[in-house]
């Protein structure tokens, strides 16, 4: 029998060959994750667009004028 040491004792387990269905999971989560930045990104961007647009409107204060109803006299 081999002399017992930590290292003989204790191997590291071997890694295990990616199967077909986790190579799948990981491609599927890269492409949701890939696809969440584009989106969180672009909502970022039209959400800054948004508040400029806001912040040049609310200095102009366009005349408005209130539709008044007639009323049957």
């Amino acid at each position: 029998m081999a002399k017992l040491t930590k290292d003989t004792l204790f191997k590291a387990p071997q890694p295990r060959a990616e199967t077909v269905m986790d190579k799948t999971t990981r491609v599927v989560r890269e492409m949701l994750d890939t696809e969440t930045e584009q989106r969180e990104a672009k909502t970022q961007r039209l959400r800054k667009t948004r508040l400029e647009r806001d912040a040049a409107e609310s200095g102009k204060t366009p005349a408005s004028k209130s539709k008044t109803r007639k009323t049957p006299e």
